[in-house]
């Protein structure tokens, strides 16, 4: 084995191999949540606006709807795994926890200035906490709306708790959008400190 192999394996472990399964069947399974969705939005869509067919995926109507909920199994059993592992293992609370609003007013206003550093990959901001936070909650909220969407007869708590089916509907669309906003900005940060898909990759 050589020298640098073996400086490798010394490095601590930063993301454990379930968090990167985990976190890399989220992403596809988002992913295609995300494309397969537009494509059922523009059969009836909410909005004056319609998404281009050619960011979407399903090709029709039923195409679309399979895609969706296969994905959206894979990202409920999958996500399931990613919050029991996360809790039962203490990284919830040792990574996201505490998230006070005054350190995130302070590292927003460095971000800002473009003073925010990135030392260390195993110590998150309180910028990145709220913002893996926010999207956690999104996602469950994702579901949520989902669910009162889909079963909304057989779910009809669920649906009044949305305010109505239409309602339902504009809050699945919203939140898919802060989702696409998460992505953008996350991947934009990825691409400006590049050892972050490294970690994630090799999980050291």
């Amino acid at each position: 084995m050589t020298s640098s192999a073996l400086n490798a394996l010394k490095k601590p472990v930063i993301h454990p191999a379930w968090l990167r399964i985990t976190h890399w069947l989220n992403a596809l399974a988002v992913v295609v949540m995300i494309l397969s969705g537009w494509r059922i939005y523009n059969a009836s869509p909410i909005f004056p606006f319609h998404i281009p067919n050619a960011w979407t995926l399903g090709g029709w109507l039923g195409g679309a709807l399979q895609w969706h909920f296969a994905a959206m199994w894979l990202l409920v059993f999958n996500g399931l795994v990613y919050l029991l592992m996360n809790t039962g293992s203490g990284r919830l609370w040792k990574k996201f926890l505490p998230l006070r609003p005054a350190e995130v007013i302070q590292d927003m206003l460095k971000a800002l200035r473009g003073k925010l550093q990135h030392d260390s990959l195993d110590h998150y901001n309180a910028v990145q906490k709220l913002a893996y936070v926010s999207v956690i909650l999104d996602l469950i909220l994702l579901v949520v709306s989902g669910l009162a969407i889909w079963k909304s007869v057989q779910l009809p708590v669920l649906r009044d708790l949305m305010g109505g089916y239409d309602n339902a509907r504009i809050v699945h669309f919203c939140a898919m959008a802060f989702l696409v906003a998460f992505i953008a900005v996350h991947v934009i940060m990825v691409a400006l400190v590049p050892r972050t898909l490294l970690a994630m990759l090799r999980g050291r």
